[in-house]
């Protein structure tokens, strides 16, 4: 430690040396002496020093190195914050803009991992009056120091639920409200230049910067935020920033979302502006921000066929969030098509193919509930915009890609009342009752493993697929008015019905056999137990192991074993009525 003597000379060495001739270790030494000042409490004789007149060309010339120890102390401590806040104000007003740019994007880059909202906060006013003081530069120094603060801020949680926001324990709202407010400024410059029409290269580099700021904050953090238009959150706040930001520096949302160029992908860092543009149209189609400014020239259809990249991109995550989103934004993006008015032709976009088959992952592999409800929603909502051609169309792809059985069932069941809509008056087509409904038809009455078949797996289809060839039988006069359907129906039904016998013949043999064996191992165990109780010791012994038995009691084993074997009761029973209708309709005449 120095005395107070050789701090006079060192502090008087740096008054007669010129700028130029200072060395590093002398900018070393006044963080030293800045830093030694705040450790041992005198924050306000620091501040004296930094104010007092005569020391203003040692300011100027060294006090951007004093930002982060006076910045730290700001965050570590509730003492002496005025005073630190005071100096922290004063470089900002005296040193040079270039040199304090350098110190605090270091300071960005070495927050405290567990200090990162509270240095952001303090940081946040004072690198907005440094940024604004700047000539040179300007809009490279501004994306440096956005991209810089929200890397840190991507280490944050985001908060989910309206709990978690409204508490917001690890500062990320605070810090991303305080961000918009600080890129107000040059949001308005760049207007301001676009309205006089005195663009520069620098200016579009700011406005390039800017949208880059606005592409990152919609993918994070609003794609994983909960966000609801009828409870205006913080982070709903933000978003609604973000979509009043980009009309204001000239940004199209029309031109983002439908028309975007290489050239834009490239602006808006490519590997993340899909999910940037899906949150966007979120934003604008389902949240309705800004909606109203949108124009209204584009029709339902475009508008869906546009949006099925982005629900794609949000329905192939595993996270919550993005799942949300993607169901939402599908279910709107449809809402506004008429009814049956899909072509066939929007089926062989790869977009409308890879969107059900995401759709279809949800429904099966998603552990949450309510996102699969929400799934099924939106597949029947789908099917009823399509067309009767796109419909069978999409029948046939489901069944044939699905390898579900839960799926398969519902578009069986969809498919049935396809048949029964297209029996009423002004309906007829050859999709559902002429030529093309067999090629549907034969995929419907299949068993994918022939014999094999896991009939309990598969009891849903099956179910299904005989009451839709019950509804058929009974409601013939229709199909038998084209040659030859009638007579190819009645073999797939002949072919289907005789493999399905054989394979309830052989599960209810299966399940039967295993019923008795458990029947059997039951009346062993007993008779074992019984024999036991002879034995204390023999007692204890079988009560340990019997806890290691399977998971699935004998109870529970018993009852799913007999539910099998009623399952394929109602299965046989449902065969023998549609072969009753056979047999009374063939003694009707055509």
């Amino acid at each position: 430690m120095m005395n107070e003597d050789q701090v006079k000379d060192i502090i008087q060495r740096w008054l007669d040396t010129p700028e130029e001739y200072l060395k590093p270790e002398d900018y070393q030494q006044f963080k030293d002496f800045g830093s030694a000042c705040l450790t041992e409490g005198d924050s306000a004789q620091l501040l004296k020093f930094l104010q007092d007149e005569k020391n203003q060309g040692i300011v100027k010339s060294m006090g951007y190195v004093l930002m982060a120890p006076l910045v730290n102390e700001v965050v570590q401590k509730e003492k002496s914050l005025d005073h630190c806040q005071a100096a922290i104000t004063h470089l900002t007003r005296t040193c040079s803009p270039n040199k304090l740019m350098h110190s605090l994007l270091e300071l960005i880059e070495d927050i405290d991992p567990g200090a990162i909202s509270e240095t952001i906060l303090t940081l946040v006013p004072h690198l907005q009056t440094v940024l604004l003081q700047l000539d040179d530069n300007k809009a490279a120094c501004v994306g440096l120091a956005l991209t810089a603060l929200q890397k840190q801020l991507s280490r944050l949680p985001v908060p989910y639920t309206q709990q978690q926001e409204e508490a917001d324990e690890y500062g990320l709202c605070r810090c991303y409200n305080a961000l918009a407010v600080s890129t107000k400024p040059f949001i308005e410059e760049v207007k301001r230049k676009n309205e006089n029409c005195t663009t520069t290269s620098e200016d579009e580099e700011l406005r390039t910067e800017l949208l880059k700021f606005c592409m990152r904050s919609l993918r994070e953090p609003l794609l994983e935020a909960e966000l609801n238009r009828d409870r205006k959150s913080s982070l709903w706040l933000f978003a609604t920033e973000i979509m009043v930001t980009l009309p204001a520096i000239q940004e199209s949302l029309s031109e983002l979302l439908f028309f975007s160029t290489l050239k834009k992908s490239t602006q808006t860092d490519n590997s993340q502006s899909k999910e940037s543009r899906a949150c966007l149209a979120y934003l604008l189609f389902v949240q309705l921000i800004t909606i109203d400014s949108f124009p209204a020239v584009f029709s339902p259809v475009f508008v869906l066929q546009c949006n099925m990249e982005y629900i794609n991109q949000l329905l192939t995550s595993k996270k919550e969030s993005y799942l949300l989103k993607g169901l939402a934004l599908y279910a709107k993006s449809l809402e506004s098509v008429q009814d049956n008015s899909l072509p066939v032709s929007l089926l062989e976009l790869k977009s409308f193919y890879s969107v059900p088959q995401n759709l279809r992952h949800v429904l099966t592999d998603c552990p949450m509930q309510h996102l699969r409800e929400s799934g099924l929603q939106v597949l029947q909502l789908f099917i009823n915009k399509l067309d009767v051609e796109a419909k069978h169309k999409f029948f046939r792809c489901m069944l044939k890609t699905s390898n579900h059985a839960g799926v398969e069932s519902y578009i069986v069941k969809n498919t049935r009342n396809q048949v029964e809509f297209s029996m009423k008056p002004g309906n007829a087509n050859e999709w559902f009752l002429g030529e093309e409904f067999l090629s549907l038809l034969g995929l419907v009455l299949y068993l994918p493993q022939g014999a094999e078949t896991d009939l309990l797996n598969s009891m849903d289809r099956i179910m299904e697929s005989l009451n839709l060839l019950r509804y058929i039988l009974i409601r013939d006069r229709e199909l038998r008015r084209t040659t030859g359907v009638w007579e190819e129906l009645c073999r797939l039904k002949d072919e289907y019905l005789k493999m399905l016998r054989v394979c309830i013949s052989i599960s209810r043999g299966y399940y039967s056999a295993e019923l008795k064996a458990l029947r059997e191992d039951q009346k062993l165990k007993a008779k074992e137990a019984r024999d036991a109780a002879r034995s204390t010791r023999l007692v204890k012994s079988i009560t340990v192991q019997h806890q290691k038995v399977s998971n699935m009691s004998p109870q529970v084993q018993h009852q799913v074993l007999q539910s099998a074997l009623v399952t394929f009761d109602l299965m046989e029973s449902l065969i023998v009525r549609i072969e009753e209708i056979t047999e009374e309709k063939l003694k009707i005449p055509n």
